[in-house]
């Protein structure tokens, strides 16, 4: 009974670090990319995200990259919405914090503008 008890706490203790790990989450629009980072999972409040932009396989490098979140209204509550600029951190590489007021469904849009180039937008979502 001893052993099956430790075994029972062993799995339950794998159980809950997979469910701490970090965020992590693809998008793509046509060949451009994101992959969508943060060091902890999402949760009401500020959340740094670090989105990583790639068209085909080239880095998109010194773009303006603008971050926002929304949930559309719903019965009894109004839309909420957050934007951001991302800060530059090099290699295709962005930072941003959004302050997501609540759990659920939130609805990303990743604006990229180029020094040269086409302007993209890329959508998804973050479920917390």
């Amino acid at each position: 009974m001893n052993s099956l008890t430790k075994i029972f706490f062993a799995l339950l203790l794998g159980v809950s670090i997979i469910h701490a790990a970090a965020f992590e989450k693809d998008a793509k629009f046509r060949t451009t990319t994101a992959h969508i980072t943060a060091q902890k999972p999402l949760t009401t409040g500020a959340n740094t995200l670090v989105v990583e932009l790639k068209k085909g396989s080239k880095a998109i490098e010194n773009a303006k990259v603008t971050l926002k979140a929304f949930m559309p209204a719903m019965p009894g509550m109004p839309a909420m919405s957050t934007k951001v600029d991302a800060k530059n951190l090099g290699g295709g590489k962005y930072k941003a914090t959004l302050n997501l007021s609540m759990s659920g469904t939130w609805q990303l849009h990743i604006f990229i503008t180029p020094k040269t180039g086409k302007k993209s937008r890329i959508k998804t979502t973050l479920n917390f």
